[in-house]
């Protein structure tokens, strides 16, 4: 019974790779029932030979026709026991190459051992893929399915026999780490043979569209080269931003001409705020026309409109923001006053330390095999207002807030916010506090870079996750770094992005209580994010079983500010499969500074980030993660360094709210 349910959950996958990688859009399941064409005008069950692109659009299919990843494609089976005829197969006629296989007589065995000897052994008769038409690079490339263990044998042999019987060129496209390195071996046994590769880089920069939040939203259109610290977003806005923006305060739709990886801050925030997120190649060019004027952006899976709004739309719109519910006040424990450490923290803690410290405590006490919990200890919110009301901010603090000026023009509080984070950084210290910080920070932590990381009450709450909103502080190294970052981190509770992001919640901001984490920095070999779900396609059965995982090399900060395209692989618990979805952009990759903080260095080309081995690891570690609490879906960040794997954060995944 096992053997046969992980055979009808691959079988599922051998109609082809096709759209195979998030990077380009959804992945087209092989479970649906491609569009038909009609059996009469497609009565050949396959050719074998494809003389013209009129034959190949006889024979193949199309998944999501009319749209942005229409791929036309057609499946093809090689028989090495007839010196490798090749079977282009009229894939409007079979969904999959085991019925072509079985109908024609060419196969008779079925379930799991055609499976096996079909995908798994190398010495095999058939090879079976997929040829696809991709409208982006205008050209074609064949392609298997990510589980297939091909070798640069077969790999060859697949080649050589489509070149002399497809009608123009072809390119390969790997879809695993497996098939990537018998693309480069094939060097080694074949100086007359050298196979294109199409990289998933060459689609990722080829795209023209990637819905990242699925959702739809009004505003006022506006186009932005790059986002300063004088930038000022208003939040009835959409936005074009041609430079991905690090930090946003809460606006009306986002759109990027750089793909993004769905596990930015910037994404969770779109999620978190329930408005739609899209890349959209070339947007800023395409819809000049209509800057400063209202317009609707909907967000689909694989299209999208953005078009001017109905005024009447607008008018109910802006009538929702004026029914504003009653504030917000998050639970906040201002009694609690020991400094506590980490493993002596368990999740119900976030009332004196915040969602993010708490709920790793809850991870080092459940003592999870195979993932360490950087060591450290918390500041609990009590401190904060303590330091507040010793050097008179309370009321002064409020007194700013409530500035009519302030409530209305938004580049003035802006500035203003940025006065009250100065007055915080400049206050002073209890003499008491400050040696009891320091003399645990000397005790326990002596010559190690410290993560000063914020740890609020207002994050990780029902419908505001707060991802990026606040201030950590990496690698501190002196006792003045150490004290100054303490305040750096309570004073980003009046960062303009977080304190725009509560109050388009309704958040009582006098409420919010920052917890400090002071953790043991692992200076990274890699480090990225895990969630444990399919952020492509989370409705689909599969996905319960599916682990995403991003990573650079070094500190995993541009990870999750999501700058530039991170490594991205699916791991697939039932069938144990390994998706290689795009393979990371950068040339650099930050490391501690051993005077403190972090600086860029060179990194090694050439290689992928994660093997597969490291890849399994991290999925089981999420798993176990998602467990931990009690089933929910977890979005995870994660280091690797000398071989350990850490754990550093893990909090719920944010969804979209109706």
């Amino acid at each position: 019974m096992i053997l046969f349910f992980r055979f009808v959950i691959a079988i599922g996958l051998l109609a082809g790779a096709v759209a195979s990688t998030a990077s380009q859009g959804r992945r087209s399941s092989p479970r649906r029932r491609p569009q038909q064409g009609s059996a009469s005008q497609n009565t050949a069950r396959w050719l074998e030979r494809i003389d013209s692109r009129a034959d190949f659009d006889r024979l193949a299919r199309i998944y999501y026709r009319g749209r942005f990843y229409a791929l036309p494609h057609l499946m093809f089976v090689i028989d090495r026991s007839k010196e490798n005829r090749v079977y282009y197969v009229n894939s409007k006629l079979y969904q999959f190459h085991k019925d072509f296989l079985n109908s024609t007589y060419l196969s008779l065995e079925r379930g799991p051992v055609l499976f096996e000897n079909t995908y798994l052994k190398p010495n095999r008769r058939f090879i079976v893929g997929t040829i696809a038409y991709y409208p982006a690079m205008s050209g074609f490339a064949f392609e298997f399915w990510e589980g297939d263990k091909i070798t640069e044998q077969l790999l060859s042999t697949a080649f050589e026999a489509i070149t002399k019987s497809f009608f123009t060129s072809v390119s390969f496209k790997p879809n695993s780490s497996d098939q990537e390195a018998a693309a480069h071996r094939i060097k080694e046994i074949s100086t007359s043979s050298v196979i294109p590769v199409l990289t998933l880089g060459d689609l990722a920069s080829s795209k023209e569209y990637q819905a990242l939040n699925l959702a739809s939203g009004i505003g006022q259109l506006r186009i932005l080269d790059r986002v300063s610290d004088d930038t000022v977003i208003d939040r009835n806005q959409i936005v074009i931003f041609k430079e991905t923006p690090v930090h946003l305060p809460p606006l009306s739709g986002i759109i990027t001409v750089s793909p993004a990886s769905p596990l930015s801050h910037i994404n969770l925030l779109a999620k978190a705020w329930s408005i739609p997120n899209a890349y959209i190649k070339n947007a800023g060019e395409l819809f000049k026309s209509l800057e400063g004027k209202y317009v609707k952006l909907a967000v689909r899976d694989n299209d999208y409109t953005l078009e001017p709004a109905d005024p009447r739309e607008v008018t109910e719109r802006n009538m929702k923001w004026i029914k504003r519910a009653d504030l917000v006040t998050p639970p906040a424990d201002l009694e609690y006053a020991n400094l506590t450490d980490l493993y002596n923290q368990r999740a119900l803690d976030a009332r004196r330390f915040g969602a993010k410290s708490a709920n790793l405590g809850e991870l080092a006490h459940a003592r999870i095999q195979g993932i360490t919990i950087p060591p450290g200890f918390s500041i609990p919110f009590y401190y904060y207002r303590e330091f507040l009301r010793r050097n008179n901010l309370e009321d002064k603090i409020a007194d700013a807030v409530e500035e009519e000026r302030f409530v209305h023009d938004p580049a003035y509080r802006k500035s203003r916010l940025a006065s009250i984070r100065s007055w915080i950084e400049r206050g002073r210290f209890d003499e008491a506090f400050k040696q009891a910080i320091l003399t645990k920070a000397h005790h326990d932590y002596e010559g190690k870079g410290l993560f000063v990381r914020s740890s609020t009450n207002a994050e990780d709450l029902k419908d505001f996750s707060g991802a990026g909103l606040y201030t950590t502080v990496p690698n501190v190294r002196t006792d003045e770094q150490l004290l100054s970052a303490i305040k750096t981190v309570w004073a980003s509770v009046w960062n303009y992005e977080a304190y725009e992001a509560r109050e388009s919640f309704g958040m009582n901001h006098f409420g919010v209580f920052p917890g400090v984490l002071i953790q043991v920095g692992i200076n990274a070999d890699s480090a990225g994010v895990a969630i444990t779900t399919d952020p492509f396609n989370s409705s689909s059965k599969e996905s319960s079983g599916t682990v995403y995982i991003n990573a650079k090399r070094g500190l995993g900060i541009r990870v999750v500010e999501g700058q530039k395209i991170a490594e991205q692989v699916l791991y697939r618990t039932a069938s144990k499969r390994i998706q290689v979805l795009t393979r990371s952009e950068d040339d650099t990759m930050l490391t501690f500074d051993e005077a403190g903080g972090v600086k860029e260095v060179r990194s090694e080309q050439g290689r992928a980030v994660l093997n597969d081995q490291l890849v399994r690891r991290i999925a089981a570690a999420a798993l176990k993660i998602k467990q931990v609490f009690r089933g929910m879906d977890q979005d995870i960040e994660w280091v690797y360094a000398g071989g350990a794997l850490y754990i550093v954060q893990s909090r719920p995944l944010a969804k979209s709210q109706p």
